[in-house]
């Protein structure tokens, strides 16, 4: 399986980064508990942010970036992380998505999460990332996770898992469904067929 994270941190290194990884991480891991291998391919947008910027402006994605976005639209499953400015996704991750095709996403299974100062900013979560992928027809795991300063190295108590439990659930999540869809894949032309009807679908 092909596993891609999308990690939109500004600073080297960043939490945002260290989130991806710990999510991938798990994911693999649970993967590997289930029988299965996944390859993991890490893409850092800090490096990819001028060449994001000159694309949004000329149409044409250089090289490396075109090969990014290839790679997210091939990976069976995708990471996506980034940290919160304004109570929402950066700027640099929303141009990178606003540069991937609407329908080359559909049915992909991907896992949200978020980097912050403040618990205050983890609906975004909810009120910001699960919309996007939403429009861009992925299956959005329903746990998300969202990482504020605090929350490295807490633990749970009696009310809130801490974060390592958060990210092990949403671990769990994602490889459970990369390995139904694995064992019984849909037929490439009900796949097909389904991807047609979906982008036929107006929201008027």
């Amino acid at each position: 399986m092909k596993l891609v994270a999308v990690s939109a941190g500004l600073s080297t290194p960043s939490s945002t980064r260290l989130l991806a990884d710990r999510l991938t991480d798990t994911v693999r891991d649970e993967l590997a508990d289930q029988g299965h291998k996944a390859d993991v391919d890490v893409i850092e947008l800090r490096a990819l942010a001028v060449a994001i910027a000159n694309n949004l402006v000329t149409g044409f994605p250089p090289p490396q970036l075109a090969a990014a976005i290839e790679a997210v639209t091939s990976a069976d499953g995708l990471v996506t992380v980034t940290p919160v400015f304004s109570a929402s996704y950066s700027g640099l991750f929303k141009s990178f998505f606003d540069l991937i095709d609407p329908g080359a996403l559909t049915g992909k299974t991907v896992l949200i999460g978020a980097t912050g100062g403040t618990p205050r900013h983890s609906l975004v979560l909810e009120h910001a990332l699960r919309p996007l992928f939403t429009y861009l027809r992925t299956v959005v795991l329903p746990t998300g996770v969202y990482a504020a300063s605090e929350d490295w190295g807490s633990g749970s108590d009696a009310h809130t898992e801490g974060l390592p439990a958060r990210i092990r659930r949403a671990g769990r999540e994602m490889a459970s469904i990369l390995v139904a869809r694995a064992t019984d894949p849909l037929p490439e032309d009900d796949l097909a067929l389904s991807k047609k009807k979906l982008s036929d679908l107006r929201f008027d």
